[in-house]
């Protein structure tokens, strides 16, 4: 029995009445799970009416209780932990705790969210001229408007829509057409917290609904994270509006590999970050850069690799599980090829895997090349898939520098026994997160995940202080009251001579 995903519009659930229908499908079988309604242009109207509305009076709302709905919110999210878990890994395929995960780091955002009211704190200065103070306040902005990615149902929306409302403004999600139950979900519990009709969104559907959310003029922010190509044509069309945005886009990120790390640790380390997810993860390790001596791990590598499998959801032993669908499938199996055909030597090869009841999934198995060189599309392109490509250097400069010269820098890391090479490491690559000695450095949500390069478009990032500054806006007043002005009420009158 397929499930009909319901549009979150001014508090009620709506299947929508718009002509244009998308199925959802299990990415373990391709069997059709759910049909969405893409929103029609009256859906989307009544949305964007309903948040500005609704934000008119959540602004006014006291700190205080924005908070606590964030605390009320997180306590149901622990509730629910392993439900959404199990909607979510049954929708994207992950592994049952992979998708625990994936869950449980958009619950510490919200925690965070908790601490709204320290984190728009303004400033204050006593006389900065006679008889004159200055001070800054925060206020928020509006209608902030988000689209999210298939890879991560439950932590992407929850990096952005649970501090954009704690600072004040009203949001709209447009999440992944591809697995869009998870966030549907998510509304309901924010309802079921107590936020007031309005302050949240939820509007599914295609490209068309992105573009007509960019270019109203009531919608003041824009935040994206997916691919390279739609994320440059998101941030080019928001701007061109002159809208705030945040876009997060593609990765290739690098393993630095020292020849005095600890080899047990690498390899274990390497398996986990190469093919976790199914390697659907912006920060998954894709390039593992040996540095001298230690290149002579990679047969122990491969030895590592070969003995992980993917499988289903709910099988203890599978270490990750199918792609999200047959297109993305087709898109990794192609750049294994190129990588046979450009002369890279496959050590293993995922390209036959299969699961047995389930052959029509969109199953890749680990799959390892050594002899890759940086002119490859297997190198150039984001892969997206299980597949880990070896480079081979002499020395840590040589690493540095290769790094540094690819366009993207979301993540990178080091393995190494030595304090100078790590500190080397960190203070000359040019990318935004570091990992040393940890191979998939994203951080808690007291920082902020910062991406560089041709991996983010924009100036404030993800969750932390700066996506408080990304929701809101900084007023400075300039104060002056005269000692011979008089207070009057009907009951009293003082004098401030």
């Amino acid at each position: 029995m397929t499930v009909q995903v319901h549009h979150f519009i001014n508090g009620e659930f709506v299947a929508g009445e718009g002509k244009t229908q998308i199925p959802v499908t299990n990415p373990a079988d391709n069997s059709v799970i759910a049909t969405l309604n893409v929103a029609n242009d009256a859906e989307i109207s009544q949305a964007i009416i309903s948040a500005q509305a609704a934000f008119c009076h959540w602004r006014t709302v006291p700190v205080s209780e924005r908070a606590r709905l964030m605390l009320r919110y997180q306590h149901l999210l622990k509730q629910h932990h392993d439900e959404l878990a199990t909607i979510l890994a049954q929708e994207t395929g992950k592994t049952f705790e992979d998708a625990r995960g994936d869950v449980w780091r958009g619950i510490e955002v919200v925690e965070h969210a908790a601490n709204i009211a320290s984190l728009m704190m303004g400033e204050t200065v006593e006389n900065v001229a006679s008889g004159i103070d200055s001070y800054s306040i925060v206020q928020p902005l509006g209608v902030c408007f988000g689209i999210t990615p298939f890879n991560f149902p439950a932590m992407i929306p929850l990096w952005m829509f649970p501090i954009a409302i704690a600072c004040g403004n009203s949001f709209i999600l447009k999440p992944s057409e591809q697995d869009p139950i998870t966030p549907t979900r998510l509304a309901e519990l924010f309802a079921e917290a107590g936020a007031p009709s309005g302050i949240l969104q939820v509007l599914h559907g295609d490209k068309s609904v992105v573009e007509r959310l960019i270019n109203d003029p009531q919608v003041k922010t824009v935040s994206f994270v997916g691919s390279v190509a739609v994320g440059q044509q998101v941030y080019r069309q928001a701007t061109e509006q002159l809208k705030r945005a945040q876009v997060f886009a593609g990765a290739k990120n690098h393993c630095v590999i020292m020849p005095d790390a600890n080899k047990t640790q690498v390899i274990n380390q390497l398996v986990g970050a190469a093919v976790g997810a199914a390697g659907q993860r912006c920060m998954a390790i894709s390039v593992a850069v040996f540095v001298g001596q230690s290149y002579s791990w990679v047969e122990e590598l491969r030895a590592a690799l070969s003995k992980v499998t993917p499988g289903l959801w709910n099988d203890s032993n599978a270490a990750f599980g199918p792609l999200i669908s047959p297109a993305a499938k087709v898109r990794v199996l192609r750049l294994i090829e190129s990588g046979k055909a450009e002369g890279a030597t496959c050590l293993l090869d995922g390209s036959a895997a299969v699961v047995t009841g389930y052959e029509q999934g969109n199953w890749v198995g680990p799959t390892l090349f050594t002899d890759v060189t940086t002119e490859m599309s297997l190198y150039r392109e984001e892969i997206f898939g299980p597949v880990l490509c070896c480079l081979h250097v002499d020395t840590l400069d040589e690493a540095i520098a290769l790094v540094n010269a690819n366009p993207y820098g979301n993540g990178t890391s080091i393995f190494t026994a030595s304090g100078a090479a790590a500190h080397q490491y960190q203070q000359q690559v040019e990318v935004g997160q570091v990992g040393i000695n940890v191979p998939i450095p994203v951080p808690l949500p007291f920082f902020s995940f910062t991406g560089w390069k041709g991996s983010f478009y924009g100036d404030q990032h993800a969750y932390g202080k700066q996506a408080v500054r990304f929701y809101t806006e900084t007023k400075t007043v300039t104060s002056r009251w005269f000692a011979d002005d008089v207070v009057s009420s009907p009951n009293m009158t003082i004098s401030l001579k």
